[in-house]
């Protein structure tokens, strides 16, 4: 990047940057962030990323909690469902076709999130993560506040059981960096502590509302001044049997008496009859998922009315027909959770080279072999576990041509499209604006890795 183009577009002044010329950073800005994804130094790229961040914050693009939209929710439910997209490869290329999509159809209420598991696999720290998505926001020209959430931010319950504090204080931790790096959307699932051996549902979910506001609490502890982290619970492991009304109110009755905070949660997960990632059967199809739309209306009615919580959200849906989005505002699910379906269109996309694809499915069926299960067929195992070639080669991925990556986002594109219109958050920008008013929290620059 020429010096010079860099001084005539930014400014640095105490350590605050400015933008002069918000066009010219946009072109600018495919090299700025390659490079602070690549670079091989790690106090560097930590220093490089922290950069850019800042960058789109002053072109616009500024981070923000969706808490007081979701009071809104708790209070009058709008009538649209919040898309809650994890973005596992090629995430910058995505995050520009879902921003451009945003621009087209007046869409503000959007949430970027990443797991715990997918932190790992995709090779995403929370820094980047929520950098490569903010660029994006700057490079589309996409001004207002940028949702970014830590999804299942999970007690993993073989771990919790050999060391609790040694499993919760990890969790506490990623918290700490995910805030560190803006994400002021956190969901707490404890829900892997239920304990069905218990006599009385309250006893069950006892271990789960009391590590969801013990996490909570250290949220609120570590949020920054103005900001009210939005906080999601969860009562039923995804994959496990459908929820139901005792359990919700065990568990948020047994939260408010634990949690010491004035703001509590602002949702609630649920299961209602979806698996991650879909099932898929042994010719590598997926199987038809019947998803129990009553349940989710009668808990996301029960969580406002009763808690003034948003109301309902469901995982796992990426993989249902097109034809059963429209069902998730009509039963006031407030947010629903899209992941697997984008990966399967990059990966099933036939614009995508066959010796690309089959070098991907060769570095799985090596790397993870032992992950491969007795009963399950080479197609089960290669779609189960294609989610973790994106990560240890990801400059491959995002060193594909422009002839590859381009048809490859256009049916992005129309599947984004679809999401947005199905889920009715088209013309959401001026409720989102009226309700969250951003705070741009300052991060500490080197402004000399840019050659200011």
């Amino acid at each position: 990047m020429a010096i010079g183009v860099m001084k005539d577009a930014i400014e640095v002044k105490d350590g605050t940057i400015s933008v002069k010329d918000k066009n010219a950073v946009r072109n600018m800005m495919d090299g700025l962030i390659y490079n602070a994804v690549f670079e091989p130094d790690e106090e560097k790229k930590k220093g490089l990323l922290t950069l850019v961040k800042e960058i789109a914050k002053a072109c616009g693009a500024v981070p923000a909690s969706i808490q007081e939209l979701y009071e809104e929710m708790g209070r009058n439910y709008p009538g649209f469902t919040v898309p809650a997209m994890n973005i596992r490869g090629l995430t910058y290329d995505t995050a520009r076709v879902v921003f451009r999509k945003a621009l087209e159809m007046k869409v503000g209420a959007m949430i970027f999130e990443i797991a715990r598991s997918e932190i790992g696999y995709t090779k995403q720290k929370p820094l980047e993560y929520a950098t490569v998505v903010l660029a994006a926001a700057a490079r589309e020209g996409y001004e207002g506040p940028v949702f970014i959430q830590g999804d299942h931010f999970q007690l993993v319950r073989k771990n919790y059981l050999s060391g609790p504090d040694l499993e919760t204080n990890y969790v506490k931790g990623l918290i700490k960096e995910a805030i560190e790096a803006e994400f002021y959307n956190i969901d707490i699932d404890s829900s892997t502590l239920v304990d069905l051996d218990k006599p009385t549902v309250k006893e069950q979910q006892r271990p789960n509302f009391e590590r969801t506001a013990e996490l909570a609490g250290h949220v609120r502890q570590l949020q920054p001044q103005g900001v009210t982290v939005s906080i999601g619970g969860e009562i039923g492991e995804i994959g496990s049997k459908n929820s139901n009304p005792e359990e919700l109110k065990a568990y948020l009755d047994g939260f408010k008496e634990t949690f010491k905070g004035t703001k509590g949660l602002s949702k609630l997960s649920v299961q209602t009859g979806t698996s991650h990632g879909g099932v898929v059967l042994p010719d590598g199809s997926l199987a038809k998922v019947k998803i129990d739309f009553d349940t989710l209306r009668v808990l996301s009615d029960m969580a406002r009315k009763e808690y003034g919580l948003s109301g309902c959200v469901q995982h796992g849906a990426s993989t249902l027909p097109d034809e059963a989005f429209h069902m998730f505002p009509q039963t006031g699910t407030s947010e629903v959770h899209l992941a697997t379906g984008f990966q399967n269109i990059v990966y099933d996309s036939k614009a995508l080279p066959q010796e690309f694809r089959d070098e991907v499915y060769k570095f799985i069926s090596t790397e993870y072999a032992k992950e491969k299960k007795e009963n399950q067929t080479g197609e089960q195992f290669i779609y189960s576990t294609r989610k973790k070639g994106f990560g240890p080669i990801k400059k491959k991925w995002w060193d594909l041509p422009s002839g590859v990556k381009g048809p490859i986002m256009k049916e992005l594109e129309n599947k984004f499209g679809l999401l947005f219109s199905e889920l009715k958050v088209g013309n959401t920008i001026d409720i989102v604006r009226k309700t969250v008013k951003p705070v741009p929290v300052k991060k500490e620059i080197n402004s000399s890795l840019l050659g200011l």
